[in-house]
């Protein structure tokens, strides 16, 4: 029975021994990693105002800071572009991601139509992080759209009558300012309006209303109706027809068979319902064509480039595309 009690005894305390053996190794590694970490902030090693550090073995990144290789098969930009694009929304900022990094991430995103774990995994940074970039850099390239964006000049005017002038090979023409159409962006609907969201093209998806000059310039956008709505009520409730921003007095924009003929509250030239009745309108539709249809180039152009968001169901909530709206448009000023 003694035995017995002094070899549990025994086992006891050995394991109790054990046990502060681990503690004081495991403290004296602690020790030694403070000591470091003091050092290196010391000697500047580390800067403490910065908490993000890039893995430099990431194959895009190395491709940015140091191959100085083409960026438009990854990103659908040139690297001037980028450049121009990072100058633009750079602000003054000591800590966090480089801006650099974050119009990287956020370009990806969108030439890839990507989940945001497929680009957590290409850029090596949490999938959370990944999200706040999206948003964030939405949030501030919508902030500097309208000096990208905007409506001609009274100036610019007389160019852009005579470019359609020229499109549509005939002088009447010359008071056209835009063209106008809509274009459908593929999404994934909320569960519970689905049918909202289901086009007369067979696939669910928002619209986007645009406005371009004779060389397919973008003037104005409005996008986050649903698609199965009809382009004149999108119309009807842009900001361009409530608010008659454009076109000016005298002059007038170009739509297609979907948009109503109007003088007021903005002109708006339609062509002639088929089938026409004379020669005259037949000539009509022809020259109303060649002009509007640069519209279309314009959205064909940007379906080539960006050709994952418009082929690709983008996986946003259809709320983000109204809170971009209601920040693009939450001021909306007439033209002068």
């Amino acid at each position: 029975m003694f035995l017995v009690l002094l070899s549990a005894f025994i086992g006891v305390f050995t394991s109790f021994e054990l046990t502060i053996q681990r503690r004081r190794r495991s403290a004296t590694r602690r020790s030694r990693l403070r000591r470091e970490l003091l050092r290196n902030f010391s000697n500047n090693i580390v800067s403490p105002t910065i908490y993000c550090h890039l893995n430099a073995a990431v194959p895009i990144l190395r491709m940015y800071f140091e191959d100085g290789a083409d960026l438009r098969p990854k990103l659908r930009l040139s690297r001037q572009s980028i450049q121009s694009l990072i100058a633009a929304v750079k602000p003054e900022c000591d800590h966090g991601w480089e801006k650099d990094v974050e119009v990287l991430v956020f370009l990806y995103w969108l030439a890839h139509a990507a989940s945001y774990r497929v680009v957590s995994l290409t850029f090596d940074i949490p999938k959370s992080t990944v999200h706040d970039i999206v948003h964030r850099m939405s949030k501030t390239v919508i902030g500097i759209l309208r000096q990208l964006i905007a409506f001609p000049s009274a100036d610019d005017l007389e160019a852009v009558g005579a470019g359609f002038a020229q499109l549509a090979g005939s002088p009447a023409f010359r008071v056209v300012a835009g063209a106008i159409d809509g274009c459908h962006i593929r999404i994934k609907p909320p569960a519970s309006d689905v049918q909202c969201y289901f086009n007369r093209k067979l696939f669910n998806s928002v619209q986007l209303q645009a406005i371009t000059d004779h060389q397919g310039k973008f003037l104005d956008i409005f996008v986050g109706y649903p698609g199965s709505v009809h382009d004149a009520r999108v119309l009807k409730n842009s900001p361009v027809y409530t608010g008659r921003l454009f076109p000016p007095a005298g002059k007038c924009i170009l739509g297609d068979g979907g948009y109503p003929c109007l003088s007021a509250p903005i002109c708006l030239m339609t062509p002639y319902r088929e089938p026409v009745q004379n020669a005259v309108q037949a000539r009509y539709n022809r020259k109303h064509s060649r002009a509007r249809n640069i519209v279309e180039r314009a959205f064909g152009m940007l379906k080539t480039r960006w050709r994952s968001i418009f082929f690709k169901a983008l996986e946003v909530s259809p709320a983000f595309c109204a809170r971009c709206h209601s920040m693009l448009y939450g001021a909306p000023q007439p033209l002068s």
